[in-house]
């Protein structure tokens, strides 16, 4: 990533580290959550969300959110417009 992209400064070093460290935190949960299941019973039999869960969505949402920062967006910006294509 580094090679890829000039990131030198210590602000750009600091976001990168924090993405990667999101990233970590995201593959770790999710891996911890393909083994015990998405879903559990507590102790009064109700099916109660995975507590991993949010720490899922709150790490993928810091790691994009420092790669917006440090200005590498995951999408091509050539991608075509959501919705109909035009003339149909």
């Amino acid at each position: 990533m580094v090679a890829d992209h000039v990131i030198d400064d210590a602000v750009g070093k600091a976001l990168l580290t924090t993405a990667l460290e999101a990233f970590d935190s995201m593959r770790a949960s999710q891996a911890q959550i393909e083994r015990d299941g998405a879903t559990f019973k507590d102790r009064f039999g109700q099916l109660r969300s995975h507590p991993l869960l949010p720490v899922v969505r709150d790490s993928r949402a810091q790691f994009l959110a420092a790669l917006k920062a440090l200005n590498l967006d995951l999408v091509p910006t050539s991608t075509p417009r959501v919705g109909r294509p035009a003339g149909r």
